[in-house]
């Protein structure tokens, strides 16, 4: 879970122009282990910052502290006690509300693998951080409208796949769909493409590129759509998001992964209350992608033809409807 972020914002607040000598002012404000954590800034900047010290932990030669938009990491000496020291701190261009929900959330993440030792601590923080950088990377406001649909569809479709059988660890490190993969899952020995739609008229759904419905990318290939209504009976996004938590929270670690997860797809917490619209699924279709579907890919498009975006009413699609475990069973996804 988040850390709250009152401790580290006071903090801030204490040591804003406290000194005008360059280096590191910090306040000790929690523990993650035996991992000090200090809400801090660096002079003559004023920048906030989060200071972490591992006393015996080091970051690898392979490891590239991360840098984002309105965000660095940089090794630090704050106090010449020779321990390793690493600094999240805020650019000038940077939000300081983002930044300090950043904080809050590194630090979480950093207090929920203490039990797993120092290393695991310095490996979650500068995971953490990563997701931080792709999700900012997108941008930082809330979904659009479409891709809130789009990840709907996808919250929708974990659920049945776990409801199925399929395991935790399969669903979690098989959403692929967050990294721009061409397809939303990878499954046993094939994928899975996800589309949703509020169209009330026909099933029409969008497909991104070529690559989308090319089983020669991975096969078997299955499109599983669902299609939403509008509707008080339905569930906001984030209550989505809550109950793919709810199903998951017994497997140690699956939280944290799917936030992870949620956070490079472009979800945030902070936006959570900005999702209003209920999406009530009405019906769902389960397809082969094989031959003699209606698709654009690589192989039949003309030479010349690199990328394409276009749409498939699913309604004339009927050859290649499946039953959903037979689908499962296919792909060899269940026990």
């Amino acid at each position: 879970m988040p850390r709250p972020i009152d401790e580290f914002v006071a903090a801030w607040e204490a040591l804003s122009g406290s000194g005008a000598e360059a280096g590191w002012r910090g306040i000790p404000v929690a523990r993650a282990g035996v991992c000090e954590l200090m809400a801090a800034r660096r002079f003559p900047g004023n920048e906030e910052a989060l200071l972490a010290r591992f006393p015996t932990a080091r970051p690898s030669l392979s490891d590239r502290l991360p840098e984002g938009k309105g965000f660095e990491v940089v090794r630090a000496d704050p106090f010449g006690d020779g321990m390793t020291w690493i600094a999240l701190s805020r650019k000038e261009s940077g939000s300081p509300e983002l930044f300090a929900e950043m904080v809050g959330d590194v630090a979480g993440a950093m207090d929920a693998a203490a039990p797993e030792g120092e290393v695991s601590v310095l490996r979650t923080m500068l995971r953490r951080v990563r997701m931080w950088q792709q999700f900012m990377s997108r941008g930082t406001g809330p979904l659009s409208p479409e891709a809130e649909l789009g990840l709907a569809g996808e919250l929708f479709f974990m659920v049945l796949l776990l409801d199925a059988g399929v395991s935790h660890e399969s669903v979690l490190s098989g959403w692929v769909g967050p990294d721009d993969a061409p397809q939303d899952f990878l499954l046993g020995d094939g994928a899975i493409e996800v589309k949703a739609t509020m169209s009330s008229s026909g099933f029409p759904v969008k497909i991104g590129s070529l690559e989308q419905l090319d089983d020669a990318v991975a096969s078997p290939l299955f499109l599983a759509a669902v299609r939403f209504a509008a509707g008080e009976g339905g569930s906001t996004l984030s209550e989505m998001v809550a109950e793919v938590e709810r199903r998951v929270s017994e497997e140690p670690g699956a939280i944290n992964y799917l936030r992870e997860r949620l956070m490079v797809a472009g979800y945030a917490e902070a936006h959570a209350g900005q999702y209003s619209r209920r999406f009530e699924p009405k019906e769902k279709r389960v397809l082969s992608v094989s031959e003699g579907f209606p698709r654009l890919t690589p192989g039949v498009v003309p030479a010349g033809v690199t990328r394409a975006v276009y749409e498939i009413n699913l309604d004339h699609a009927g050859d290649f409807l499946c039953d959903f475990d037979e689908v499962l069973s296919q792909l060899g996804a269940t026990e």
